[in-house]
Formats: structure tokens, C-alpha cells, sequence
């Protein structure tokens, strides 16, 4: 999902303050990570200074499902990216990035991607649903699905063949590898929990209700197209960013930890890690 990167100087002077002797991730392995910042893991420490500009943790999931496996990982995900990054280079505030896609080759044993999201406005939905102010500026649910046409449902939909494109290109790709789709996660509870997360009841349904049209077209597509799918969402019930912190898994509009909002946390990352270290075990 995209994360806006305004604070991003002072984030990243701070963090090559604590981190000036980590070493950045290999740039070769059989483990091949793509996707956007639910997998980069922006503003988690410590950063990979490879390539500052995506906001790239070295404690996202992929580095912690390489750690559990005990794989060699080449980690390109990068925040912001579309699934137009897999094949074109991403421009970040530090320069252009290569294609995500570029990474892989017939060595590539390993493929985990999480990408979409900024494909169809998740967390620009989520955005435009808050509120502080419940019961007297209208529900933006409304707004979403007037005419009866569900504007999320209807952009998820259309853009649901691009993700199995997206799947043959990197078979392509990688043709010895496994390829893993790592879903998105389950943000909110059952009518949410305003003001902790600043959506009315009809709002957060709705918008978690987008995020499980998304993962559903996303296992639809693996299926399809011989990659496995990995259930975030149901694992992540009960770490919505409702719950306390070192049990919630995904951050609200307010950060309780070092983590962008509206994105994976550090326990989260974990937490995704390991459920996809399963996942390739098989």
C-alpha cells in the first residue's frame, strides 16, 4: 500500500543513526520478495539503506520469513509501488528503482509478492473515510456506493485479470521457482472502533470489507495461475489496530509504534513472516 513520505528525511537520519553498521540485504539468493509497503515495511527499524527511497525494512516479512527458512533473500519491495513496478522502473525521492521483475532469473527458488492495493485505492479509501466528527458529516460509505455502484468492488473486479498477468510474467521469470501470494491483513474489527480508528461502524465495514474483495481476487488469481496463496486476513483476526500494542499487528491513522499508518507494525511483520515461512515449507 502507498505511505506518503513527507517525514522522510528526518525518519531516515534517525535511523542511520542506530543503523550505520547494519549491512544492507543481499542482492543475490533464491528468494526473490516483490510488492508494495504492506511488505516493505516502511518506517520499521532498522531500515535497508540499499535503497532508502522505498522505505525498506530489514525486519519486513520477507526478511523474517528468510531468516526462518534460513534462505539467501533479494528484497525489492518498495512503498508505494504499483503493479506497474514490477515491469517499469519507480521513481522513490532517492531515484528511480530498477523493475521489481528484473530480480528474478532462472536461480529464483523462492517468490513471495504483495502488490495491489495501490492499484485499486485502499488506502486512499481508508483516508477519505475519517471522521471526527460521527453522526454529523455523512457516512463516506454512501459517497463509495452511490448509484449502486461500489466504485472499490468495481475497480477490484476490473483489475483482477492484472494480477494473474502479473503471475505468468514472473513464472516467466523465475520458471524453477514456487511463487507465494501474501494477502493483505485484517485492519479493522466488526464495526471498527472510533476514535482509535477514526471510521464510523458503516465505514470501517466497508472498508475492511474492500480489503477481503481484494485478498479474495488475489487467491482467486494464485489459484489460477499456479502460485499459492497466503491468508493473511484470517490469521490477523483478533491484531486488527483496534487491539493493544504488542498484539495488534497493523497500525491506525496514530502510530503506537515505529511504523507508517495504516501498515504492518513490527509484530505484525512477524507475525506475516512466519505464517508465510509455513506456507513455503509447504
Amino acid at each position: 500500500m502507498r505511505v506518503r513520505t513527507t517525514a522522510f528525511i528526518t525518519i531516515m537520519v534517525a535511523a542511520l543513526a542506530t543503523t550505520a553498521g547494519t549491512a544492507a540485504a543481499s542482492t543475490a539468493g533464491e528468494y526473490v520478495a516483490l510488492g508494495d509497503s504492506a511488505a516493505a515495511g516502511p518506517l520499521i527499524l532498522p531500515p535497508d539503506l540499499s535503497s532508502p527511497g522505498c522505505l525498506r525494512s530489514l525486519a519486513n516479512y520477507p526478511h523474517v520469513a528468510a531468516k526462518q527458512l534460513g534462505t539467501p533473500l533479494k528484497d525489492v519491495t518498495c512503498s508505494g509501488a504499483t503493479t506497474a513496478d514490477m515491469y517499469a522502473p519507480q521513481s522513490t525521492e532517492t531515484g528511480a528503482v530498477p523493475p521489481q521483475l528484473d530480480a528474478l532469473g532462472a536461480g529464483t527458488r523462492t517468490v513471495t509478492v504483495t502488490i495491489g492495493g495501490n492499484d485499486v485505492g485502499l488506502v486512499g479509501a481508508a483516508t477519505s473515510c475519517i471522521t471526527l466528527l460521527p453522526g454529523i458529516t455523512p457516512d463516506c460509505v454512501d459517497r463509495y456506493t452511490a448509484g449502486g455502484h461500489d466504485q472499490l468492488a468495481e475497480k477490484i473486479a476490473a483489475f483482477e485479470p492484472t494480477w494473474g498477468a502479473l503471475l505468468d510474467a514472473i513464472h516467466s521469470k523465475a520458471p524453477n521457482a514456487n511463487v507465494f501470494v501474501a494477502g493483505y491483513g485484517t485492519y479493522l474489527p466488526h464495526n471498527g472502533c472510533w476514535p482509535v480508528a477514526p471510521l464510523t461502524p458503516r465505514d470501517a465495514n466497508y472498508i475492511q470489507g474492500s480489503i477481503d474483495k481484494t485478498n479474495a481476487a488475489l487467491a482467486r488469481q494464485a489459484a489460477a495461475h499456479n502460485a499459492h496463496y497466503v491468508d493473511v486476513r484470517t490469521a490477523s483476526i483478533g491484531h486488527d489496530v483496534c487491539k493493544l500494542p504488542g498484539v495488534k499487528w497493523f497500525e491506525s491513522v496514530i502510530p503506537t509504534a515505529v511504523a507508517a499508518p495504516l501498515h504492518p507494525n513490527a509484530t505484525g511483520m512477524r507475525g506475516i513472516g512466519a505464517l508465510v515461512a509455513a506456507a513455503v515449507r509447504g
